[in-house]
């Protein structure tokens, strides 16, 4: 056993709904608090002193400055494994270039697929590897990883190998998605239907017989597949035992339903819902999964995270780290100024990114520090945990636990 503290205050994300609002005030606020662990998991959370007088056997790790600790971050959407580079993409679309104009240049996301195709497994467990290294640094401890960069079927499998080697060898829990119905092949001579139906017969099977995932994505979009395509594509995902999740309403409606219709962890991007869709999925147990890196990325308005939680959703808040849409990759920063622009509270984006973020992953072992959770957490160099989001990610962790091991101090 070992006790980590004092820390100038704990934020334990404990019992606080799964859905709706919240208030700072509702925030449990443990002062001059430390965390007994067992393993990789949290035995207790109270005051210091008092629990190394109940455990005087244990191993005490001192923590010597004024920290706030809270679960580590839990970054539930991300395409952190890609081969090349898109800033000249970038760069074109600030001096006006439209995305059809772009991608006749050579760019877009056709770009990153050829840039793909060309890695090897190995090459894309070390990208990912790379990527994961920032990750841990910004203090994410869990995070969701899709391929759709491929759009083949060696070279989707190739990507979702890359993904396990890199889950098998980094620090943090990956979580690995297949999003091979990200975009028709541009290579692939056929219909959309008969690219998806592809997709069911060949690969479903593989990734079921070699375990590379438990998660289907598509992109359901009017750039992408249909309403109607996505219902074939979901109900075939849903027979073979896939969890569901979706790029739901990012320039359109329409996908969000579908999200409800198959009970989908969650729905993802949303900048498009109206009052229709954020009532439907209200009502459901879909997580609402905002990416507001996409937004910033592409210069477009933000997901209605306010209207979402005003409505009663269980909203998430993910980065989208893609090469594309959304290359900064910082899940607090983002978040932060999601809040500034959506008039979230602390509470509310911290929990979007924690046990919030676990739903959506349909994990109940992490995002809260409580007795039997996993022991992910993070601290900050404050002693008030308003810092965090006031400083707008600039405030980065101090120390990063995984599994009750420091994976990462500055």
């Amino acid at each position: 056993m070992k006790i980590i503290g004092p820390f100038a205050q704990i934020l334990t994300l404990a019992n606080l709904p799964l859905k709706g609002k919240l208030k700072d005030e509702q925030l449990e606020i443990i002062t001059d608090g430390g965390i007994l662990i067992e393993n990789d998991i949290i035995l207790a959370v109270d005051n210091f002193q008092e629990l190394i007088q109940k455990f005087p056997t244990a191993e005490v790790e001192k923590i010597e400055t004024e920290q706030v600790l809270l679960p580590g971050f839990i970054d539930s959407h991300t395409h952190i494994c890609f081969g090349g580079n898109r800033a000249k993409d970038f760069a074109m679309r600030l001096n006006g270039k439209t995305y059809l104009e772009i991608a006749e240049s050579g760019g877009g996301i056709w770009s990153t697929v050829q840039q793909t195709r060309a890695k090897t497994a190995d090459d894309l467990k070390d990208i990912t590897l790379k990527n994961v290294e920032k990750l841990i640094r910004k203090g994410t401890t869990t995070a969701e990883v899709k391929s759709g960069y491929a759009l083949s079927i060696d070279g989707e499998l190739k990507m979702l190998e890359g993904i396990n080697l890199a889950n098998q060898e980094c620090e943090i829990d990956l979580i690995p998605t297949f999003l091979g119905a990200h975009m028709k092949a541009k290579d692939f001579n056929g219909t959309n239907k008969e690219y998806l139906e592809q997709l069911v017969s060949e690969v479903f099977p593989k990734i079921k017989a070699d375990k590379l995932a438990n998660r289907i994505d598509i992109f359901v979009e009017q750039s992408a597949f249909s309403v109607e395509e996505g219902d074939y594509y979901l109900n075939e995902a849903k027979k073979q035992g896939f969890q569901i999740t979706i790029h739901a309403d990012q320039f359109t409606s329409g996908g969000s339903e579908l999200a409800i219709k198959y009970n989908a962890l969650s729905a993802d991007h949303l900048e498009f819902s109206g009052e229709k869709e954020v009532a439907y999925l209200a009502q459901s147990d879909v997580v609402a999964t905002v990416l507001p890196g996409a937004s910033i990325g592409l210069g477009m308005q933000y997901a209605p995270a306010r209207q979402l939680l005003d409505a009663g959703c269980c909203v998430s808040i993910a980065s989208d780290w893609n090469p594309g849409s959304a290359p900064m990759g910082d899940l607090l920063t983002q978040a932060s100024i999601l809040a500034t622009f959506q008039k979230l509270s602390s509470a509310e984006v911290l929990a979007a990114i924690t046990y919030r973020a676990a739903k959506a992953l349909d994990l109940s072992d992490r995002g809260i520090l409580t007795k039997d959770m996993k022991a992910d957490f993070i601290s900050f160099p404050t002693s008030n945990f308003q810092n965090i989001i006031y400083h707008q990610g600039q405030l980065e962790p101090e120390n990063v636990w995984k599994n009750g091991n420091l994976i990462h101090s500055k």
